[in-house]
């Protein structure tokens, strides 16, 4: 997989270091918050303001294509008390959401699933709160 440089807001980043600070999770979910982790380690970090529009952030709302199966999906990047996968709520702790946060339209996001490598190009941002002025 293919390390970018990704953008994270202020705010984003101190929400979610203290989300990763309250988490209890057994030693296999641990793995996927050190991989958070490892993401907020090597982000940019950008005032709520400059964020560019084209950056998925946390409550971003995107239209992405599964390029192993050619489905679109439109999904939302949330905290984990709002995640409801049948309304396409996704969990940035999830896998899936850890590998979004931070890139943009146009990326290519590759995690590990157990059958292999699944990916994900980010077709288009449908609603960034940054960029409609409902940053919190």
């Amino acid at each position: 997989m293919k390390e970018r440089q990704i953008h994270i807001t202020d705010a984003d980043m101190e929400r979610l270091r203290k989300l990763l600070d309250r988490m209890q999770v057994s030693n296999k979910d641990r793995a996927y918050l050190d991989d958070l982790e490892d993401e907020l380690d090597r982000a940019v970090l950008v005032p709520a303001d400059k964020v560019p529009p084209h950056t998925v952030t946390m409550n971003t709302r995107i239209r992405v294509k599964d390029l192993d199966s050619g489905k679109d999906m439109t999904i939302q990047l949330v905290f984990p008390s709002e995640a409801d996968f049948e309304k396409g709520k996704i969990s940035i702790t999830a896998p899936i959401g850890t590998a979004l946060i931070g890139y943009g339209v146009g990326d290519v996001v590759e995690w590990k699933v157990p059958a292999g490598i699944r990916r994900l190009k980010i077709e288009e941002i449908l609603y960034q709160p940054e960029s409609q002025g409902h940053a919190r």
